[in-house]
């Protein structure tokens, strides 16, 4: 069991209190916002996204047992909520059985890292990628779902989890260096 600094506040929100669900939220909105914005690229959605995250976790607040800390628990329900939204505008996902594609290249979060590159640049990148590449790339990068989650999120296989962030990242590394060179 998870030890939550935050229980009083949550089962004072469970038992209603309308002061303590004010400072849950304050406490965790912008963390939850962010999310929002890389997954929805639109601070209208992003906003409609919060609310409505918000809204279904104090309405399942009941179901919270601490078996994970709360915020944990409420960026699954915004992740959810994002890919539902996402998904009933039927995004095209491009999805990729053949690995061979990517052969040569390796994974690795750390790669990207050390080339020094900000977070701004990389996002900026991002703008360049399909919807579905752009989802997977950010599920997997920036909110560290691994592939097993992110195939079972969006009810894909794994390898397509996998080829489909290889392709991202291509994509993103090629837009990387363009930049960079734009820049000298």
């Amino acid at each position: 069991m998870q030890t939550e600094i935050h229980r009083d506040i949550i089962e004072k929100c469970k038992r209603g209190n309308a002061r303590a669900q004010y400072k849950l939220y304050n406490l965790y909105a912008q963390a939850m916002y962010n999310i929002c914005m890389r997954m929805m690229n639109s601070r209208e959605e992003a906003e409609d996204m919060l609310q409505e995250a918000f809204s279904d976790a104090f309405r399942r607040l009941e179901s919270f047992r601490y078996e994970s800390t709360f915020g944990a628990w409420l960026k699954r329900i915004v992740v959810n909520n994002c890919i539902n939204e996402i998904n009933r505008r039927k995004a095209d996902l491009e999805f990729f059985e053949d690995m061979h594609v990517f052969e040569g290249e390796k994974e690795s979060k750390d790669d990207f890292y050390t080339q020094k590159l900000g977070v701004a640049n990389i996002r900026k990148a991002m703008e360049n990628l399909p919807k579905g590449a752009k989802l997977i790339f950010s599920l997997y990068l920036l909110e560290g779902y691994d592939h097993v989650e992110i195939a079972q999120i969006l009810n894909i296989s794994e390898s397509n989890s996998k080829s489909q962030y290889m392709r991202a990242r291509l994509k993103v590394k090629e837009v990387l260096s363009k930049m960079q060179l734009e820049e000298v």
